[in-house]
């Protein structure tokens, strides 16, 4: 886990990391929101609309922009104030996304700053971006560094 400080972060800093999404993710996720939607979870369904199979929940794609922020980029001192997104091409289960972060702001009022955030799967496709505003919790950052 990152622990960027403000200070620490310029522009264009990025960070990146890459997982697989799995079927007991899925499972998980329909568990944990009680989303029943059959294109999830009916593959039948799924391809008389045209897919190969079951479609990863949209959120469950964009839940990774919180592992961005919180391990990744600034990582620890993180908090999110806002995430604006966008889906471009559907995920399926066992697809590798590689999730890319890259700092294009930042605010020294509030000590916060601007990702804009880009989801790819394994042959490169967008298929998810967005721009999240995080805060940097500089309180316990300072803490931490006079230790």
């Amino acid at each position: 886990m990152n622990t960027y400080t403000y200070d620490q972060i310029e522009i264009g800093h990025k960070e990146s990391f890459t997982v697989r999404v799995t079927q007991e993710d899925m499972d998980k996720f329909r568990e944990i929101t009680g989303d029943v939607n059959p294109l999830h979870k009916d593959a039948e369904y799924a391809g008389s609309l045209g897919h190969p199979g079951c479609v990863v929940f949209g959120m469950l794609t964009a839940s990774y922009l919180s592992t961005l922020a919180g391990v990744y980029l600034p990582g620890e001192h993180s908090l999110i104030h806002s995430v604006k997104t966008g889906f471009s091409n559907a995920v399926y289960v066992g697809d590798e996304l590689t999730i890319e972060g890259t700092v294009t702001e930042k605010n020294d009022t509030f000590e916060l700053i601007i990702i804009k955030a880009v989801i790819k799967n394994q042959a490169g496709r967008k298929v998810c971006k967005a721009e999240m505003q995080v805060g940097i919790g500089h309180e316990v950052a300072a803490k931490q560094t006079e230790s």
